[in-house]
């Protein structure tokens, strides 16, 4: 697989009856841009407003173009044959530009449509909050944050990566038998990403001990044969100007 995309160790895959998947995060949000400068100033304050409402920033609106090059690039046959995005802001940008650049370039969409179960992770009471908030307002959080590691720990009214991978994993199952046969294209977050991966690696996948990278806008892929989705890359971002470290 391309892109730092060692497969995570897993048993026998799920069945599902796509032909192919494609796994797309947003462009930069404003968001990313706010949690890496509190991390570098060690600033104490959460980003303010709801998750669901952080939109793409300018370098992000960039990077939702080039993924809409990328979509009419693919050979005729090939590409996606449905499209679900998540409700969130950024998710839903990200789709638009794509589309809206794919149209430029003669290249008509896909069906699109809009599921909650792609929703980014929940972090509850520390909604937008970036890990230097969250050290300065529950410093007892933190810590129990970092003795369980991310993929098992729960905020306060949110989620665990546990909890992303049953909802991401019922709507796979549930693609499966609505799509059967078709090309899919998930447009969505790290995390949702994150969880897919997990799911599809198989029963009794291991739970892994550090996240794996997903650079915004970039791409991951599992080819169907009608019955399992392989992966073949993860975090692609080979369609992105080569000067944006995305």
């Amino acid at each position: 697989m391309t892109a730092g995309g060692a497969k995570a160790r897993g048993g026998p895959a799920p069945p599902c009856a796509l032909a192919g998947l494609w796994a797309v995060r947003h462009g930069q949000s404003t968001a990313n841009v706010a949690f890496a400068a509190a991390e570098a100033a060690h600033r104490t304050e959460p980003v303010p407003g709801r998750d669901r409402d952080v939109p793409l920033t300018g370098r992000g609106v960039a990077q939702a173009l080039a993924l809409g090059t990328w979509l009419a690039g693919m050979p005729p046959g090939t590409g996606p044959e449905l499209v679900v995005c998540s409700p969130y802001l950024r998710a839903r940008q990200t789709w638009e530009l794509m589309t809206s650049r794919a149209a430029e370039l003669g290249v008509a969409s896909p069906d699109v449509l809009v599921d909650d179960r792609l929703r980014d992770r929940e972090m509850g009471v520390f909604e937008l909050h970036p890990p230097t908030a969250l050290r300065a307002r529950a410093p007892e959080e933190a810590a129990r944050r970092e003795l369980l590691g991310d993929w098992y720990y729960r905020p306060p009214g949110g989620e665990a990566f546990t909890d992303v991978s049953v909802r991401v994993g019922q709507l796979v199952t549930d693609l499966g038998r609505a799509a059967p046969g078709r090309r899919v294209l998930v447009v969505a977050h790290d995390g949702v990403l994150v969880a897919l991966r997990h799911v599809l690696a198989g029963v009794g996948a291991t739970s892994p001990e550090s996240l794996p990278p997903v650079p915004n806008a970039s791409v991951a892929h599992w080819e169907g044969d009608g019955r399992r989705l392989r992966p073949t890359r993860w975090g692609d971002t080979a369609h992105l100007d080569p000067a944006d470290p995305a």
